[in-house]
């Protein structure tokens, strides 16, 4: 049998004899792995094509819509996949890390979704103004660049690291040709099934390759981009393709890294039980083959024997075994191959200082490598900050200061994460300026948030995903920022009423002079830049008064009149809620109708006082749109209030809920 890849609709056969797939435990084989033969580079085409296009017809909001409805469907199915994950190694914590955290991250930014506009165009920052009278302005734009993305992905997360790709590109609207590693080909093909059988997935929008890549890199251009997961080496070698070097194609890479756990010289006894613990779950979890787990650590002189011990600690009562026996809580690396790699990497640290300090006593046939600690009393051996061994293994490194545990971790060369555990926030600082630049994620663990910490080695869809050097240099994940690497950024130079017409949100100068209330009309009739200019309201002494009353805010500015003459306004002024109060009060429209609710209100400022004898004027212009559900959507209002003399006195945008045509008033 052969793993299959899914190319222009159709799960399709490589040609030739392939490379053995092997059960991790047994060593059966259980298919073979080829793309000799398939047409990558026609996938290529036809995947911008059709794909790009069936995308963009869809939209943000219903892209995002699809995500969430895609994850639910695999959470219904995922059992086929843990029973898959098995024959990798894998326990079935290992799987639900892998399995679960995967189907997360589709949940996550089909979230993100519900914030973004319809359409495909994303604006970024304000306009701005380029000519006096406001006839030509200027805004980045993020907007579709036509192209697919390449996504290469590691054996040891075949599950997650596609759907961490896959999620934001698809998202962005860009179609993916996602390409498996060999070990666990078998069970991204499997997870690959289950999303096209979804039937939530236009045509197109993604592909899977088992095995090379052949031709598909002489296919890639500017539109395009690859995103690769694995090692330096490999990832050297691609980015010196003429494909990114010449013909400008985007390539990020997040490679294996020598990540440092250190324990602060102010941790207390708490931050170190902590961190022996977070050490061990690195080691355990997936056998400790995790490009973002714990390799080195750096530990004060004094307390290296009790880290040291505590780890261990956890360590020796786990099972090894196979991942299919209840009560087994490592499996095998993922191949032979694998285990000769952290053979050779081992030895290798022996050779360059390091000592063995303690090994479990289970399993080491076939492709089993236990949970191994390793000690460096000479910390600065040229190959313990070098050479990783991607599995169950961990160096602890004694320090003296503060500066040689940052020189130290910076030896590596950038790291995609680190841990330190302290309750110090002066000692946090330093450690933070001292290694921003070389590593892209900081986990500051202590007493206080070891509770509900998600450890060490687990990216977060929200927060970014690479790191410098020797970590590739890449950024993935990210929440938004993922999704905008997958855009093209652009000036956009235009007069108001096309920049708005283009970018989906209002431009001062194109208002349109509203013929009803705007409030009267249900989300899909209101316009971008449609202006309503209410009616006037002069302010008394007496609403001051009656507002300080109501509120108990008795500010001197507000309610004494000699101090007030005295401070920087010279007379008593009204209070700035008050002024919000009396701008809502000019614009609602207070009958019943689609403005169903307030939903909040952004971007505040007061810029000019207002006293008794002021008169106000509020205009009221529809800013942006974007839907929510079926039934309702979010409109952003653009509210300027001014006064007697045309000057703004307060500026805001102003959020509700309005019911989408025939939805009725309730939500």
């Amino acid at each position: 049998m052969k793993v299959k890849s899914y190319l222009m609709g159709a799960w399709r056969e490589g040609q030739g004899e392939g490379v053995p797939l092997r059960d991790a435990t047994t060593g059966e084989v259980l298919a073979r792995v080829t793309s000799e033969g398939l047409p990558l580079a026609e996938a290529l085409a036809w995947g911008r094509e059709v794909g790009g296009r069936a995308l963009l017809a869809l939209g943000f909001p219903e892209r995002g819509r699809r995500l969430r409805a895609l994850a639910a469907y695999l959470s219904e199915h995922k059992e086929e996949l843990y029973r898959l994950y098995a024959t990798t190694g894998g326990t079935r914590r290992d799987a639900w890390y892998d399995v679960d955290g995967g189907i997360g991250v589709l949940y996550s930014y089909a979230s993100l979704a519900r914030n973004l506009p319809e359409g495909n165009f994303l604006p970024e920052e304000e306009n701005l103004p380029l000519s006096k009278d406001l006839s030509f302005q200027g805004r980045h734009l993020l907007g579709p660049k036509g192209g697919i993305t390449v996504q290469v992905n590691a054996f040891n997360f075949p599950v997650w690291g596609l759907l961490e790709k896959f999620a934001p590109a698809f998202l962005a609207g860009v179609p993916t040709l996602a390409k498996a590693a060999t070990p666990t080909a078998h069970v991204a093909e499997g997870l690959v099934r289950r999303m096209v059988a979804s039937g939530l997935l236009p045509e197109g929008s993604l592909q899977f390759v088992a095995g090379g890549l052949g031709e598909a890199l002489e296919a890639l251009d500017h539109r395009d981009s690859l995103y690769f997961t694995g090692s330096k080496a490999t990832a050297d070698r691609l980015r010196r393709h003429p494909a990114f070097l010449e013909r400008g194609a985007l390539f990020n890479a997040e490679t294996d890294s020598l990540n440092a756990a250190i324990l602060g010289m102010e941790a207390g006894e708490e931050e170190l039980q902590r961190l022996a613990e977070e050490i061990a779950q690195e080691l355990a979890i997936k056998s400790g083959q995790r490009c973002t787990a714990i390799r080195r650590v750096l530990v004060p002189q004094d307390r290296l024997q009790a880290l040291l011990q505590a780890t261990q600690a956890r360590l020796e009562g786990l099972r090894l075994g196979d991942p299919r026996e209840e009560g087994v809580d490592l499996g095998p690396l993922a191949s032979l191959e694998q285990k000769a790699e952290v053979e050779g990497a081992v030895a290798a640290l022996l050779q360059g200082g390091a000592r063995l300090a303690w090994r479990h006593p289970g399993r080491a046939d076939g492709a089993f490598f236990p949970p191994t600690l390793l000690l460096a009393e000479d910390p600065y051996g040229p190959p313990l900050h070098q050479v990783e061994a991607f599995g169950p293994v961990a160096t602890f490194f004694p320090y003296r200061t503060p500066e040689e545990a940052v020189g130290l971790a910076r030896l590596a060369g950038g790291m995609l994460a680190a841990t330190l555990a302290t309750p110090d926030p002066e000692e946090a600082r330093f450690f933070l300026e001292g290694l921003s630049g070389h590593v892209g994620r900081l986990h500051l663990l202590n007493r206080r948030n070891a509770h509900s910490s998600t450890g060490h080695g687990s990216p977060l869809p929200r927060l970014l995903h690479g790191g410098p050097g020797r970590a590739g240099g890449g950024e993935e994940l990210g929440g938004m920022l993922s999704v905008r690497r997958h855009l093209a950024r652009l000036a956009l130079q235009a007069d108001p009423s096309t920049l708005q017409a283009l970018t989906g949100e209002y431009a001062k100068g194109g208002e349109k002079p509203a013929t009803v209330h705007p409030f009267r009309k249900p989300y899909e009739a209101l316009e971008v830049g449609e202006t309503l200019w209410t009616h006037r309201r002069t302010l008394t002494e007496a609403d001051i008064a009656l507002f300080a009353h109501l509120s108990w805010d008795h500010f001197y500015a507000h309610t004494d009149e000699i101090a007030a003459q005295k401070s920087l306004f010279g007379r008593r002024v009204a209070h700035g809620y008050f002024v919000l109060s009396a701008a809502a009060g000019l614009f609602v429209d207070p009958a019943p109708g689609p403005v169903l609710a307030n939903y909040g209100l952004e971007g505040l400022r007061f810029t000019e006082p207002v006293g008794a004898g002021d008169t106000l004027q509020a205009r009221l212009t529809v800013k942006a749109k974007r839907p929510r559900d079926e039934k309702t959507g979010v409109v952003e209002w653009a509210v300027e209030v001014v006064n007697q003399e045309g000057k703004t006195v307060a500026a805001y945008t102003v959020l509700t809920l309005v019911a989408r045509q025939g939805a009725g008033e309730a939500p």
